[in-house]
C-alpha cells in the first residue's frame, strides 16, 4: 500500500495518507496567547487546510485525540468543536497534560477517511 507524506516540518509531516485514511500529527494555534476557544477554532481551521491538501475534509474526521493543559476551560474548547464539526463530530478522546510548551494550551491529532 503506498503511502504519501504531506506538508513536512522539521520533525514530521503535518499529514500521511495510506489507503483510505489519512492521519493528521498534533496540532496547535498560531498564536497560543488567545483563549482556549481561540487556540481551538485556529487548529481546527489549520486541520481542515491539511485535510484539504491529503484529500479529506472535515466531515471525514472519524476520531480525534486532544489535549489540554487547563480542563477547567474544556467548555471553550467544546464550543469551537461543535461549532466546527456540527452534526459530523468525530469520536473523541480529551486528555489533561501538564505542559505543551510555548503557552499552547491545546494540541489536536486527527484520522480521517479519504472524502469521495
Amino acid at each position: 500500500m503506498t503511502i504519501t507524506r504531506a506538508i513536512r516540518t522539521p520533525i514530521m509531516h503535518r499529514a500521511v495518507r495510506t489507503g483510505d485514511l489519512v492521519f493528521i500529527g498534533g496540532t496547535i494555534a498560531d498564536d497560543t496567547s488567545v483563549s482556549m476557544g481561540a487556540q481551538t477554532a485556529n487548529i481546527l481551521g489549520k486541520i481542515e487546510g491539511y485535510l484539504k491538501e491529503a484529500g479529506s475534509d472535515r466531515n471525514h474526521v472519524l476520531t480525534a485525540s486532544i489535549f489540554v493543559t487547563d480542563l477547567s476551560k474544556k467548555k471553550e474548547m467544546d464550543a469551537a468543536w461543535t461549532d466546527f464539526f456540527g452534526d459530523a463530530l468525530p469520536a473523541r478522546a480529551t486528555v489533561g497534560v501538564a505542559d505543551l510548551g510555548g503557552g499552547a494550551m491545546i494540541e489536536v491529532v486527527v484520522t480521517a477517511r479519504v472524502a469521495g
